[in-house]
């Protein structure tokens, strides 16, 4: 069931201090004087590493894609990100044959399609920067989710499910144990990207989401 909310912190471009593990790609999001002016400029979302092949990209050049930064696999999935199928091969294959096994297709997923249905489950048609107000959130049952699934509690604060515990999110890590919900729950990751983590695709956490 979704419905309007205010819980996109990473989807509102927010300039904070802390980059996290993983950077992002969601097309071109600044003007010619490298002011942030639009929300995204492509249907390709996609996660990717902070180091790879001695690559350099600037942090906003104007009509290049605009680098994202994420605390891990977690917030980038429930941001609507999946991983790259260049710089994260193995964890593109890994998501993509768990999206494929979850729909129990008889060849691979295509990225496009993948895309495709990401982009159908993150907004509600909308224009701006801000679009956290169109943010959809479904129903899920906390104890059937998996692991990496990123959800909204009663306060409107986003907690990570694993194993037993939820934590809830920081731009410098996981804090605040407490026990998994037993019941329903409002679901931030799309849809897809949980189908994929419950056919066996493992996100890189944050060392933090491990503590204690």
């Amino acid at each position: 069931m979704a419905r309007r909310n205010r819980v996109d912190p990473w989807g509102d471009l927010h300039a904070v201090d802390a980059r996290g593990l993983f950077t992002g790609n969601r097309g071109c999001v600044v003007d010619d004087a490298e002011r942030v002016v639009r929300h995204h400029h492509s249907r390709l979302w996609i996660t990717c590493r902070t180091s790879f092949c001695d690559w350099r990209h600037p942090l906003a050049a104007p009509r290049r894609w605009t680098p994202l930064f994420f605390l891990d696999d977690a917030v980038a999935l429930a941001a609507g990100h999946r991983p790259c199928a260049t710089c994260r091969r193995e964890d593109y294959r890994a998501y993509r044959d768990g999206v494929t096994v979850a729909l129990g297709a008889d060849a691979p997923v295509l990225a496009s399609e993948l895309d495709a249905r990401l982009h159908a489950e993150r907004h509600r048609r909308g224009r701006g920067v801000d679009r956290a107000g169109d943010r959809l959130l479904w129903e899920g049952d906390a104890p059937d989710l998996p692991d990496g699934t990123v959800v909204v509690d009663d306060a409107e604060v986003l907690r990570l499910l694993v194993d037993d515990r939820s934590l809830a999110f920081t731009f410098f890590g996981w804090h605040d144990p407490a026990a998994r919900p037993s019941g329903a729950v409002r679901v931030l990751t799309p849809p897809t990207s949980v189908a994929a983590l419950a056919a066996g695709f493992a996100p890189t956490l944050h060392p933090s989401a491990s503590a204690g």
